[in-house]
């Protein structure tokens, strides 16, 4: 009897670690891998690209040519500035964001989202005292979520803009934070209505802001409690953040919808020194099914350089995590 009960927990014991084995990480506390075993990579990282670069001064492609050089690059999909299609982007009819969708289709892309949302049409401001210019902000994103998903599914809307939302006309920065928060809070049953995700964007180097820090956003994400409102993570505007950006990027990571790949300043990645494999390793580990999206200000290099050597460089990074 003892020998048949020996050999019993033996098969037991067997049994078991074949079917942790075959389960993965997750199979076992915590995440703690079975000797020999490699950690699951995290599904694919998808790279998109601003098209503002090919609506400079220098480059000014039309959409069409603006889609077929991001895709050449490399990118899967386009972040769009409504201030580079239309001086007043809400006044775009129908048909020609229909148009503007089919391009983005026809070239192989996926539209990613929006972002510079309160550029056009000059005068805009979300946390001003000014009621009146206040609720004409507002009003305006509103619409530019109606634009957001007639241009694709799933679109993001990067809430930055950060001159038309300072801490302005003798407001408190609590003042301020209310009116924006109160502005989003009221945007939120439609942004969820239309499928989009609008997303605070922080700016920590900007004391002017109404968020300059991640916390800040969270807090606000966190009041609200809508999935139409979220955050995102720039590798740029966290600069003055005094944890590591890969320590932020896991804290607030349920509510990180979207990244932008900048470098300090406004050149592109692999110019400057912004190591960003340790944010890589923390969106593949944790799973991370967003947007990549490169982000330049500096457009003295050409967009076509920037796109191609850019999109080879974030590759590369991406080729060396462990």
């Amino acid at each position: 009897m003892a020998d048949r009960e020996t050999s019993k927990n033996r098969v037991s014991r067997r049994s078991f670690l074949h079917g942790a084995a075959s389960l993965g990480a997750a199979a076992l506390p915590g995440g703690t891998l079975l000797h020999g075993q490699q950690r699951p990579a995290g599904p694919p990282f998808r790279q998109a690209m601003c098209n503002e670069a090919f609506a400079s001064e220098k480059e000014k492609k039309s959409f069409a040519e603006t889609c077929k050089a991001i895709r050449k690059a490399g990118y899967t999909g386009i972040e769009v500035a409504p201030f580079t299609l239309s001086d007043d982007p809400i006044a775009i009819p129908a048909a020609q964001r229909r148009e503007y969708a089919s391009i983005i289709k026809s070239e192989g892309l996926t539209f990613a989202g929006l972002h510079w949302l309160l550029l056009a049409p000059k005068g805009l401001h979300v946390t001003t005292p000014d009621k009146a210019l206040r609720e004409r902000s507002w009003l305006h994103m509103r619409n530019l979520i109606d634009f957001c998903a007639d241009l694709g599914p799933d679109g993001i809307m990067a809430l930055g803009s950060p001159q038309q939302r300072t801490v302005t006309g003798g407001l408190s920065k609590a003042e301020a934070a209310k009116n924006f928060t109160d502005g989003l809070a009221g945007i939120a049953p439609h942004a969820v209505e239309r499928g989009v995700k609008v997303l605070i964007e922080t700016f920590s180097s900007r004391h002017d802001d109404v968020t300059t820090m991640l916390a800040e956003a969270y807090a606000i994400v966190h009041q609200i409690d809508s999935p139409g409102i979220q955050m995102m993570f720039d590798c740029n505007n966290e600069s003055n953040e005094a944890e590591p950006h890969a320590t932020l990027v896991d804290r607030y990571f349920d509510h990180i919808k979207h990244v932008h790949i900048t470098e300090k300043g406004g050149p592109y990645p692999g110019t400057g020194s912004y190591d960003y494999k340790p944010v890589l390793n923390v969106l593949r580990r944790r799973g991370y099914r967003g947007w990549l999206s490169l982000e330049v200000f500096d457009f003295s290099a050409g967009a076509d350089r920037i796109a191609q050597e850019s999109f080879k460089y974030i590759q590369s990074e991406i080729a060396k995590l462990g």
